[in-house]
C-alpha cells in the first residue's frame, strides 16, 4: 500500500432510534462527514473526516448524535503514543512539515493555576465594589517621570501618546485572511462598545473597519502586508510584530485559498497566491535597526500615535525588552508559548518558547532593575484564560493583557483545531461565504462585550477582596500572590513567596 491505514481519531456515534434523516448534519458539516445512503434510507458517517468541531451535536434537532474518541489503539506504549506514531505515519506518507492551529495542547505546567491571590481580613480591609469607587481604567504608553515648567512657570506636557483603556483587555492580533470578515467585525465593534482595542494582526485592515479606527491596533509584520500611510493613520496605535508565541523565531504563511478578493485587496497581494511573511524583517537585525523603524513609523504619523513592539517569550526574553524599551518604543507585548495561531508547523508550537508567566515576571524585572519600567507599558498574552489570569498577569508586572482563543470561544469556535483547513464550521476561521454567514456579528460581538464585561466584574471583586481599588495599585504588586506546588526556583523566577510563608 501506498499510505499507511490511520485510525480515526473520533467516532461519530449516532442513535438510530432518535435520528429521523433530517440530513441536518449534512447540511452543516463543511468537512463532509455526514452523507445520506439512498438505498438503506440512513445516515453514514466518515470518520476519518471528523475534527470534533460538535457543530453536528449541537444542530441535531433529536439529540441523537455524540462525537467520542476512538477506542481504537495501539498497543499500549508509555513513550510512543498513539498521536506521536500517527505523526510518523503522516510524514512518512506526505514528506510534509505537519501543521497544527491553535496553542499548545502539552499538559506543561500552567503557572497561572499555581498562583493564588491573597486577600485581605482586618488591617488592611476589604473593599466592596458595588459601594465603593474601584478603577479599572488605565493608559498605555511612555510616563513622565520628571516635571518641567516653562519660562512662566506652567507645567509642560511631557507625556507621549498614549491608549486609555475602560479595562485591561484588548483582542489579541488577529489576521483577516486568518480569521472571517464576520469574526473581525466582531472585534471591531465589541472593542468600540468596551472602550478597548482590537488588533488586525498582519493582514491589513479592510476598507469597511476604518470607522473603528479610534479602537484598531494596526500591525507592521515583515511581509508589509496593506501597509501603506491610511492605514497607519486609521489606527490608534501601531505594532511591530517581531515574533508570536504559538512560532518563535519563523515567519508566517497563509494558504491562496484564503485569499479570496477581499483578503487581497486587504493585504495588497494578488488573489490566490499564498501570502508568505519570512522569519526576519529584512531591515531589522540589531535594536539600531529596531529603533529606525520605530521612529520612521512615529515621524510617518506625526508622532500622535504610540508604537508597540510584539515579541515572543523566548529565554532571553529580559534582554530583549531591555533594548526595545531603549528603542523608542512605548509598549511591549510579549506572548507566551501557549498563545493561539491559524497554523503553526507543530514541532514549533508544541516545543519552542517558554511560559508567559516566567518571561513576563523576568522582563518586569529586569526593567525595573534597570530603572527604566515606566518608559514602556506591558501588554502580555499566550493563554489568558479568565478574569483570574489577568489579575495574576497585573500582580507579576503586566499593565494589561491581550485575548486571542478566548475571545474567539466566546463567537462560538469549539477548539478543534483545524483552523489551517480554511473549513471552520463556526464561520471563524474560514474565507468560504457560506460558512462565514454562520458568524452572525450582531449576535458575535454582544457575547464578546459580555464576557469582557463578566471579567471586569470579577476583576474588581478580586481587587476587593485585596483591598486595592485601582488596577494601577496592582500593577507588579507581587506581594498578593502566593504559589504552591512550586520548586524553589520557580519562585524566585517569579518573585513570589510561597503559600503559607509570612511577609
Amino acid at each position: 500500500m501506498d499510505k499507511m491505514y490511520i485510525s480515526p481519531e473520533y467516532e461519530v456515534i449516532r442513535d438510530r432510534d432518535r435520528c429521523t434523516v433530517c440530513r441536518i448534519c449534512e447540511r452543516q458539516c463543511a468537512n463532509g462527514v455526514h452523507a445520506y445512503n439512498a438505498e438503506t434510507g440512513r445516515m453514514t458517517a466518515d470518520n476519518s473526516r471528523c475534527v470534533d468541531c460538535h457543530r453536528c451535536v449541537c444542530y441535531c434537532p433529536t439529540h441523537a448524535l455524540k462525537i467520542v474518541r476512538s477506542q481504537d489503539t495501539y498497543p499500549e506504549n508509555a513513550n510512543w503514543d498513539s498521536r506521536t506514531i500517527n505523526e510518523v505515519y503522516k510524514q512518512a506518507d506526505s514528506g510534509g512539515v505537519l501543521l497544527s492551529s491553535m496553542g499548545n495542547p502539552k499538559p506543561q505546567p500552567i503557572f497561572w493555576d499555581r498562583l493564588l491571590v491573597n486577600a485581605s481580613q482586618v488591617t488592611n480591609p476589604s473593599i466592596d465594589p458595588l459601594r465603593e469607587p474601584m478603577e479599572t481604567r488605565l493608559w498605555l504608553g511612555k510616563r513622565s517621570t520628571k516635571i518641567e515648567r516653562d519660562a512662566g512657570g506652567k507645567i509642560r506636557d511631557l507625556l507621549a501618546p498614549q491608549l486609555p483603556l475602560e479595562v485591561p483587555i484588548l483582542f489579541s492580533a488577529m489576521s483577516y485572511g486568518s480569521i472571517s470578515y464576520n469574526a473581525h467585525a466582531c472585534l471591531a465593534r465589541a472593542a468600540e462598545a468596551l472602550g478597548t482595542y482590537y488588533n488586525t494582526g498582519e493582514g491589513g485592515l479592510h476598507k469597511d473597519f476604518y470607522k473603528y479606527s479610534k479602537n484598531t491596533i494596526v500591525q507592521v509584520a515583515s511581509g508589509r502586508f496593506g501597509v501603506f500611510q491610511g492605514y497607519l493613520e486609521g489606527a490608534a496605535a501601531i505594532e511591530i510584530k517581531m515574533g508570536q508565541g504559538a512560532k518563535p523565531g519563523i515567519g508566517g504563511h497563509l494558504p491562496g485559498m484564503k485569499i479570496t478578493e477581499d483578503v487581497s485587496e486587504t493585504r495588497m497581494i494578488p488573489r490566490g497566491t499564498d501570502a508568505i511573511s519570512p522569519a526576519p524583517h529584512h531591515d531589522i537585525y540589531s535594536i539600531e535597526d529596531l529603533r529606525q523603524l520605530v521612529c520612521s513609523l512615529k515621524e510617518a504619523t506625526d508622532y500622535k500615535k504610540p508604537v508597540i513592539v510584539k515579541v515572543a517569550a523566548v529565554h532571553n526574553a529580559a534582554a530583549i525588552a531591555s533594548g526595545i524599551a531603549r528603542s523608542g518604543a512605548d509598549i511591549i507585548a510579549i506572548d507566551g508559548y501557549r498563545g493561539g495561531t491559524g497554523a503553526a508547523p507543530t514541532r514549533i508550537r508544541d516545543n519552542v518558547g517558554i511560559p508567559i508567566e516566567l518571561a513576563l515576571a523576568q522582563v518586569d524585572q529586569r526593567l525595573r532593575d534597570e530603572g527604566i519600567r515606566e518608559e514602556v507599558s506591558l501588554i502580555v498574552g499566550g493563554s489568558i484564560r479568565s478574569s483570574a489570569d489577568v489579575v495574576k498577569a497585573i500582580a507579576l508586572g503586566a499593565d494589561a493583557c491581550y485575548i486571542g482563543t478566548a475571545a474567539l470561544l466566546a463567537l462560538g469556535c469549539h477548539l478543534c483545531r483545524s483552523c489551517h483547513t480554511g473549513l471552520c464550521n463556526w464561520g471563524i476561521a474560514t474565507q468560504r461565504p457560506e460558512l462565514v454567514e454562520r458568524l452572525d456579528p450582531e449576535v458575535g460581538y454582544k457575547r464578546l462585550v459580555n464576557l469582557v464585561t463578566a471579567w471586569k466584574h470579577e476583576i474588581q471583586e478580586m481587587m476587593g477582596g485585596m483591598g486595592i481599588n485601582s488596577i494601577e495599585a496592582l500593577r507588579g504588586n507581587r506581594l498578593m500572590l502566593r504559589g504552591v506546588g512550586m520548586t524553589d526556583r520557580e519562585l524566585e523566577l517569579l518573585g513570589v513567596r510561597y503559600a503559607g510563608e509570612n511577609m
